[in-house]
């Protein structure tokens, strides 16, 4: 091992473990997806079931099961928590970024790291890796397939085309066939863009697509036959359901993937910017010739890397169904098109100074989040930046960060240290964000607290039911108490004895709906605006 390559490893390992690892558990799982994917993974594990997907002891068939799986495993070694939950996709953004690198120290030597510590430092990779989702494991699965086609393409050896396929089958299992007709997608536009159109048939190799069959395929028929209503739920449902209707009310402008993408990128989004118009200018000035030999070959990665980017944001924003983390596989290459357009840049002595008009915006965009991130505390409870003394601090020191930035950057070889700069705001964020924000979003948004003083209250375990309270909330607790959680809304009102979560002042509503019970107030938890209650058992009809 050299020692750059030592070095290289240090640093990789280092940013990887603070940025992914640091801080899983300092605050409970959040939103609704959270705490019921990690439930769905606990009983799982308690039933011994690796086939169906189960939540409350009912079959919940609206995801594939390699989050499912990992999560099982990290629970077997760890136990079951909030962080072990959250562990699966931190050691898949890990393995996103080696993937990153490995590629890069072959086909752009010299910006392997460059490319990592880019794509580790996205806010996008960094939020989802603290996520217990299925958004990682298909990004770090599509990436690493993708990144394999090119070196396919690039070297003609099959074992990269064995493992294009072999990725693409664990991304179907992550989040079902998008991976595989995203990558269908984004392989045809670059091949159509390219002049190429040859490489999608040589792509279409049957020993590859049984490989995929192998390893995709058997669950898909195993918890078919279990479950008869799993293609119906899966596919019809959540599959061509949520890209065709609104079902699950999702929905935002056509435009909303633009500023989703733009802060995914944060904080390089202006140099992959930058990167973009220029792969573009060059294909456009290429673009006459009727074959491949017009495009530079050193700009075909970006080219391929502009598709990738692309293709994933227009066709998500067709989709009448819209969530952040669908376009997270594509964010991977906005990290490649700029680990390529520095390597150009750099290697020609382009303009090693680093023009204002890209320093300035690039500065001001990656010292930006310090200023959230130093109130997180007051805008996660007032939902507002504060003014006075506070923000001023804020500012000043959003400020000095961005100035030194930008006069970095404008300095001779100031390209040279745009990486070294840049990712003193990125890890200066993560860790204020953790040290000043872990308890307001453990109160405000997550139930573990909560769960924890309801505990305290009881005497012995009780059923626990809701009633008009936010879903984030009920599936919280259902993970915290690890019991079913029952919901009035649904009528589902136990007959025995329980403890009711219900929003603040609603005890006279409370009464009406348990009429004939006794009811009495047990608390107040402010940070979610509910109060907690316990009612009787029903009473017994006369015989």
């Amino acid at each position: 091992m050299t020692n750059r390559t030592r070095t290289d490893s240090l640093l990789l390992v280092g940013f990887c473990a603070f940025l992914f690892f640091y801080g899983l558990g300092q605050f409970g799982l959040i939103g609704a997806d959270e705490p019921r994917y990690a439930q769905v993974a606990r009983e799982m594990l308690e039933r011994h079931d690796w086939i169906t997907p189960v939540l409350g002891g009912q079959p919940w068939l609206e995801k594939p099961p390699l989050y499912y799986w990992q999560a099982m495993v990290a629970y077997s070694i760890f136990g079951v928590s909030d962080w072990a939950a959250r562990l699966p996709s931190a050691i898949d953004a890990t393995f996103l970024v080696l993937a990153v690198y490995f590629f890069l120290r072959r086909f752009r030597p010299g910006f392997e790291l460059d490319g990592a510590l880019i794509a580790a430092s996205g806010t996008g990779i960094i939020g989802y890796a603290h996520a217990a989702s299925m958004d990682m494991a298909l990004a770090a699965a599509f990436t690493a397939g993708m990144l394999c086609w090119w070196s396919w393409r690039e070297t003609g050896k099959k074992i990269y085309l064995v493992a294009f396929y072999g990725f693409l089958a664990l991304g179907t299992l992550a989040k079902g066939p998008v991976a595989p007709f995203l990558a269908i997608v984004v392989i045809v536009s670059y091949a159509a863009a390219v002049g190429e159109l040859r490489l999608v048939l040589k792509t279409l190799w049957l020993p590859g697509i049984l490989l995929f069959c192998v390893i995709a395929l058997p669950w898909y028929f195993a918890v078919q036959a279990s479950n008869p209503g799993f293609f119906r739920e899966f596919i019809v449902e959540h599959n061509l359901g949520r890209f065709s209707r609104n079902l699950y009310h999702h929905t935002e402008p056509s435009w909303y993937y633009l500023p989703v993408t733009a802060l995914a990128l944060l904080p390089w989004t202006v140099f992959a910017v930058a990167a973009f118009a220029e792969s573009v200018r060059v294909w456009w000035a290429s673009r006459k010739s009727m074959d491949a030999s017009g495009i530079d070959p050193e700009y075909r990665l970006s080219i391929f890397a502009c598709c990738w980017l692309v293709l994933p944001v227009i066709f998500f924003s067709i989709s009448q169904s819209k969530l952040p983390g669908y376009i997270l596989p594509a964010i991977p290459a906005g990290a490649l098109l700029l680990a390529d357009h520095l390597s150009h840049r750099l290697e020609q002595n382009d303009a090693t100074t680093v023009a204002a008009w890209l320093a300035i915006p690039h500065a001001l965009l990656a010292a930006a989040p310090i200023v959230p991130a130093l109130l997180i505390a007051y805008l996660i409870t007032q939902h507002r930046l504060p003014g006075g003394q506070p923000m001023i601090v804020a500012l000043a020191i959003a400020f000095a960060i961005c100035a030194g930035i930008a006069l970095t950057l404008v300095r001779k070889n100031g390209l040279r240290m745009l990486r070294f700069v840049t990712l003193i705001p990125v890890v200066l964020t993560v860790w204020i964000v953790l040290k000043l924000g872990s308890e307001a979003l453990d109160q405000a948004l997550s139930a573990r607290p909560f769960a924890q003083e309801i505990a305290g209250v009881e005497m012995h375990r009780l059923p626990l039911a809701v009633y008009h309270v936010r879903r984030e909330l009920e599936y919280g607790l259902t993970f915290y108490r690890n019991r079913l959680t029952f919901n009035y809304d649904w009528g589902s009102v136990p007959e025995e004895e329980h403890l009711l979560v219900a929003p603040e002042n609603s005890q006279v509503e409370v009464a009406k709906l348990v009429a004939g019970r006794r009811v009495s107030y047990l608390g107040h938890y402010a940070a979610q605006h509910v109060d907690y209650f316990w009612v009787a058992a029903a009473p017994r009809s006369s015989p």
